[in-house]
């Protein structure tokens, strides 16, 4: 067996509890799941797309895509239409309300990232940027 050592084994565990408190201060500080804020801002750089296309775009699972969409439908800030030409498609965009409230959505964002690293000045947040993407590529390299 392998032995890990203590770093490893703390940053590890860092990212858990980071990830874990990021998701649900964002969600009581903004009233939106990270998940929800994310479809909202693809839908916002197009005027529609698949329903399909977006989930894969945004990277998550057919079902949470489904339920996310429903409830943001719900408080009308999503549209969904079934496409003419085939209707095994469902096409998906915002609302002029969504588009609304995708703005102020975006600046609560800005706002809680502010706050996180304010302790951090630019050079800090553009190497702790650089590092994500790194780490973000080595994990699409895992599978």
């Amino acid at each position: 067996m392998t032995q890990t050592s203590p770093e490893a084994d703390y940053i590890f565990e860092a990212l858990l509890l980071l990830n874990k408190q990021t998701s649900s201060k964002f969600e009581r500080c903004a009233g939106i799941s990270a998940s929800r804020l994310q479809l909202l801002c693809k839908l916002y750089q197009v005027d529609e797309i698949s329903q399909t296309l977006l989930q894969k775009e945004v990277g998550i699972d057919a079902a949470a895509v489904t339920r996310h969409l429903k409830q943001l439908e719900a408080t009308a800030m999503v549209m969904r239409r079934t496409k003419p030409e085939d209707n095994r498609v469902t096409l998906v965009s915002l609302t002029d309300y969504g588009r609304e409230r995708i703005i102020t959505f975006r600046q609560e964002r800005s706002q809680f990232v502010d706050r996180l690293l304010q302790s951090f000045d630019e050079t800090q947040r553009r190497q702790l940027a650089d590092m994500l993407q790194v780490m973000n590529g080595h994990m699409s390299d895992m599978g």
